[in-house]
């Protein structure tokens, strides 16, 4: 833990076919390159409700960064754990920070309403939009939009780059609707491509100025610490329920009450009162 901390961590989601993977691997490339970074990538990949297995092909999409020395890229299947990350996501990005990676970038499985506990882990979020803000603009959900520091309409080339302005006018417009964020940074919407390295610089350039404004304000060490407290917290409530349910007696009192309960004997207010109550008496 004395090694871990030293680092920006970044927070990249955004819808299937965004691009995100492509995004990392230009971006990354960029940073490790140009500005001298040590670049960890911890990518979260979906994993089947079904076979329950998960591809792990993150590397395969991002060949020329995987190559760097200076770059680590991570790809850890979601399985169960809600809100677009792994469940020891947070401990592998504190190993990387430990390893001396200063640059951590987590992608998220995806856009949804529980692809958001991504955002309580790190300092800046990113997220990715594709060109054509319409209907677009009514799907996203609100919830990442609000969490967002930085909206970037992705694939912004071609014959999409003038689709993708009118995109980042109508984000920037909406962006002024939502409340004042606590640490008083107003989310910006820019326009990148991939494909051309356009607008990648200027992302860099957003991220350093809101580096610049939450460091100076102290909102980065009093959020970090929020973080570390929420992270702790929930921790002992997982590992709190995991020892409750390994008690063959509370177990079955758990099944007894829910059976009732299911049945209509017993009404839910009592089915818990007399759970809690079997947890204070110990039996």
């Amino acid at each position: 833990m004395p090694h871990a901390g030293n680092s920006f961590r970044i927070g990249i989601t955004g819808p299937p076919g965004v691009g995100k993977s492509s995004f990392i691997e230009a971006f990354g490339t960029k940073l490790v390159l140009e500005q001298g970074k040590r670049l960890a990538v911890l990518a979260i990949d979906p994993t089947s409700q079904v076979t329950h297995g998960s591809i792990l092909g993150d590397k395969t999409r991002m060949e020329r960064l995987s190559t760097e020395p200076n770059a680590f890229i991570r790809p850890s299947p979601a399985g169960k754990t809600l809100g677009g990350v792994a469940n020891c996501t947070q401990e592998a990005m504190l190993l990387c920070e430990a390893a001396g990676f200063n640059t951590i970038f987590i992608e998220t499985v995806g856009v949804g309403q529980s692809e958001t506990a991504v955002a309580g882990m790190v300092d800046f979020f990113l997220l990715l939009l594709l060109p054509g803000a319409g209907d677009e603009l009514q799907g996203i959900k609100r919830g990442i939009v609000e969490l967002a520091d930085l909206i970037a309409i992705n694939k912004a080339d071609g014959e999409q780059k003038e689709l993708a302005k009118v995109a980042r006018q109508d984000y920037a417009q909406a962006l002024h609707l939502f409340p004042a964020k606590e640490n008083s940074w107003q989310p910006k919407a820019v326009t990148c491509s991939t494909l051309t390295g356009e607008g990648l610089e200027g992302i860099w350039q957003v991220i350093l100025d809101y580096q610049s404004n939450v460091k100076d304000s102290g909102w980065f060490e009093r959020n970090r610490l929020a973080q570390m407290s929420k992270w702790f917290r929930a921790q002992f409530e997982q590992q709190l329920k995991q020892i409750l349910f390994s008690s063959n007696d509370y177990l079955n009192k758990f099944v007894e009450l829910e059976t009732d309960f299911l049945k209509g004997k017993i009404s839910m207010p009592k089915a818990i009162g007399q759970l809690l109550e079997s947890l204070g008496s110990g039996k």
